[in-house]
């Protein structure tokens, strides 16, 4: 086991996307994220998560609500 902070425990931009779309009222699941609406059916959350044990809780969500993971993906500051 590891110890110590590393730069995976600092706050971090994430863009997941997801297939369809949650309906009205869902959306407070994801309450630190902004969540876009493709017109393909697809759905985006950005957000800035904390750490990765709040990656993992956004992705748990996902799976708990049956939607599917197309991706996730950092975005670097230097991007934005």
């Amino acid at each position: 086991m590891r110890s110590g902070k590393t730069d995976m425990d600092e706050p971090r931009l994430y863009e997941i996307r997801v297939r369809d779309h949650l309906t009205t009222g869902w959306e407070a699941c994801f309450d630190t994220m902004a969540l876009r609406y493709e017109a393909d059916g697809e759905m985006l959350l950005v957000g800035t998560l904390t750490d990765q044990a709040a990656l993992h809780g956004v992705l748990a969500r996902i799976r708990d609500l049956g939607l599917t993971l197309i991706s996730v993906n950092h975005i670097d500051n230097n991007q934005t």
